[in-house]
């Protein structure tokens, strides 16, 4: 059990950091923050729930920066970012569009890209054995642009006289999100070699 306990906080996969480490919990405490944000909306605050998304994207930029400062990055960090970052976005747009502040369609682009994009993961591990995918500048930048547009509804949702761009962040998110789905499709055929 001691020699189990050592390996896991000298982390996995080559690094030599333990996961607990601030990155990590920066990562952690984006999940957990996303319960807490489900029921501001729900209950009609928010502006908690602006704050809170706000505050979770905020940890999204400095984990990253963390670990890349500290070299503090671990098996776990990369395995969880991405994964907090996904769990964010889809619940965001989820309950947002349940509401009714974002139309139904684009959740369903986003959400349908998001599992196109695992289930590429899946088939391409199956295929060549490969599970270390790297994500690309386009894959972050439609991370931002999602981020920014649901950022942009909770401010809406929030305050009054915001300029009227809504018309032109929800196209933009529909269009990057598709874009960065085909691209990962196409990456993922190259990878496999079927193309």
């Amino acid at each position: 059990m001691l020699l189990v306990t050592r390996y896991f906080l000298l982390g996995v996969g080559g690094f030599n950091v333990g996961f607990l480490n601030i990155p990590n919990a920066l990562t952690i405490g984006r999940i957990v923050i996303i319960p807490v944000f489900l029921t501001a909306v729900i209950y009609k605050r928010y502006d908690y729930a602006f704050y809170l998304f706000i505050i979770a994207a905020i940890t999204d930029m400095f984990d990253g920066l963390f670990a890349r400062l500290k070299d503090q990055k671990t098996s776990l960090g990369m395995f969880l970012d991405p994964l907090a970052d996904k769990f964010l976005i889809v619940t965001s747009i989820i309950i947002l569009s349940v509401y009714g502040w974002i139309p139904k369609w684009l959740a369903i682009t986003v959400i349908s890209r998001d599992i196109i994009v695992v289930i590429g993961w899946f088939l391409l591990y199956l295929v060549s054995g490969t599970a270390k995918v790297e994500p690309s500048l386009l894959g972050r930048t439609t991370i931002w642009v999602q981020s920014v547009f649901i950022a942009y509804v909770l401010m809406d949702m929030t305050f009054l006289s915001l300029p009227v761009v809504y018309p032109v962040l929800q196209w933009l998110t529909a269009g990057i999100t598709i874009i960065s789905g085909l691209h990962y499709i196409y990456r993922g055929l190259k990878l496999s070699h079927a193309i």
